[in-house]
C-alpha cells in the first residue's frame, strides 16, 4: 500500500460521511445512487434516492414502471437522460441478466447510461472488485496530489489520472479508496480555497508543497454562457390547459411543457406576443390569439440560461400534433416537467 493510500484510508475510517446508500452493498441501490450523484450535490440527492428506493426497490420494479412514472419521480433532479437511461438499462438487465446487475466492468459499461466512472464505482462498491472510479472530485484530488499540469478534461489528462488512481489503489480496498477520494474532494480538497491544514495528505501533496493547489486542476476555459429567449402559450378551456410532450431524446426528453418557441431577441412583451403566434402556427399547427402577459420565468441550466415569457392565449384552431394533450389544471402535478414549465404550472394552478 502506498503512503498516499495508507493515509487516505486511515482518515476515511474516522471521517467518512454517513449516507443512505452506504448502508448497503445492493448493486441496484449503489447503481441508482451513483447515477443520481452525477453532476448533482449529495444534499440534493439524498431525498430523491430515498423516495426512489421506496417506489422502485428493485430492478424488476423499475423495469415494470412507465417512463412517465420514472420521470415524475426524477423531476427537479435535472439531467433527465439519466432517468431514461436507468429505466432502459433496468429492462436490459431483466431481459439479458436475469434481473441482476453483472459483476463485470465491461458488461456494466454496455448498459445504457453507465460510463467508465459509474462502472468502476459499482464494481468496487457493490462487488468488491479492484477497480478505480474517477469523478470530478476524485480527479481534482489526484491532480493536486501529483501536480498534474495536463488538462483534466483532455484525453491525455484522463489517461494519466486513471493510471495514477489504479497505481495507488490498495488491493481488496477499492470501495473504501474510491469513496475516500470522493469524500476528501467534497469536504477538504474543494474547488476553491481547499483546507490544506486539515488534509490528511498534505505531507505527500505536490501541489501543496509547491503552493499551486488553487491553480489545479487545469481545465479548458469556459466560454460565455448563451442566453435564450422563449415564449410560452397558456391555453385554457373548461378547467383544462393544453400541454405538449417533448420528444423522448434530447434536453428534457419525455417531459411535458406549455407550447412554446424560441425567439430572436425581443425588446418587450408585445414583440414576444407577435412572434409567438407565428411560431405556434408553424411548430404546432396551433392558431392562437395572444392575450395578457403572465410574466417572465428564468432558469440557468448547466450550459445556458433561458428566459420564458408566458402569455394567456385564446385557441382559434388546432392541428394534428399527437404530442398535444388537454390536462386538468388540478392534475398538473402528475405531468413531469422541467423547472420553468413547473413554475408556469404552479401559476396556472394557483391562478
Amino acid at each position: 500500500m502506498t503512503d498516499m493510500a495508507r493515509l487516505l484510508l486511515a482518515w476515511y475510517r474516522h471521517r467518512k460521511r454517513t449516507l443512505p446508500w452506504r448502508s448497503t452493498r445492493d448493486p441496484y441501490a449503489v447503481w441508482v445512487a451513483e447515477v443520481m450523484l452525477q453532476q448533482t450535490r449529495v444534499e440534493t440527492v439524498i431525498p430523491y434516492f430515498e423516495h426512489w428506493m421506496r417506489r422502485f426497490p428493485t430492478v424488476e420494479a423499475l423495469a415494470a414502471a412507465s417512463e412517465q412514472e420514472v420521470l415524475s419521480l426524477w423531476e427537479g433532479l435535472g439531467y433527465y437522460s439519466r432517468a431514461r437511461n436507468l429505466h432502459r438499462a433496468a429492462r436490459v438487465v431483466m431481459e439479458r441478466h436475469g434481473g441482476k446487475l453483472p459483476a463485470d466492468v465491461d458488461a456494466l459499461r454496455a448498459l445504457p447510461g453507465i460510463g467508465r466512472y459509474t462502472a468502476g464505482a459499482i464494481a468496487s462498491i457493490a462487488f468488491g472488485l479492484d477497480e478505480p472510479a474517477l469523478d470530478g472530485n476524485q480527479k481534482r484530488v489526484l491532480a493536486r496530489l501529483f501536480d498534474v499540469r495536463q488538462r483534466v478534461d483532455s484525453a491525455e489528462g484522463e489517461r494519466l489520472l486513471w493510471s495514477l488512481a489504479r497505481e495507488h489503489l490498495p488491493p481488496g480496498k477499492a470501495a473504501e479508496y474510491n469513496q475516500a477520494l470522493m469524500d476528501l474532494g467534497a469536504s477538504i480538497c474543494t474547488p476553491r480555497r481547499p483546507d490544506c491544514t486539515a488534509c490528511p495528505l498534505r505531507e505527500v501533496c505536490r501541489a501543496h508543497a509547491l503552493g499551486v493547489q488553487e491553480a489545479l486542476p487545469v481545465k479548458k476555459p469556459k466560454g460565455e454562457t448563451p442566453h435564450y429567449v422563449h415564449a410560452a402559450a397558456v391555453v385554457m378551456r373548461e378547467g383544462r390547459v393544453l400541454l405538449a410532450r417533448r420528444p423522448s431524446q434530447g434536453l428534457l426528453g419525455g417531459l411535458w411543457e406549455f407550447p412554446n418557441a424560441r425567439l430572436a431577441q425581443v425588446k418587450d412583451d408585445a414583440e414576444a406576443a407577435r412572434a409567438l403566434e407565428d411560431a405556434l402556427e408553424t411548430g404546432y399547427g396551433l392558431g392562437v390569439r395572444v392575450g395578457a402577459s403572465l410574466g417572465s420565468f428564468r432558469h440557468a441550466y448547466s450550459h445556458f440560461r433561458v428566459t420564458v415569457y408566458a402569455f394567456r392565449c385564446a385557441l382559434l384552431s388546432t392541428g394534428e400534433r399527437t404530442s398535444l394533450e388537454w390536462a386538468a389544471v388540478g392534475a398538473l402535478d402528475g405531468y413531469p416537467m422541467g423547472r420553468v414549465d413547473r413554475q408556469i404550472a404552479r401559476w396556472v394552478d394557483g391562478g
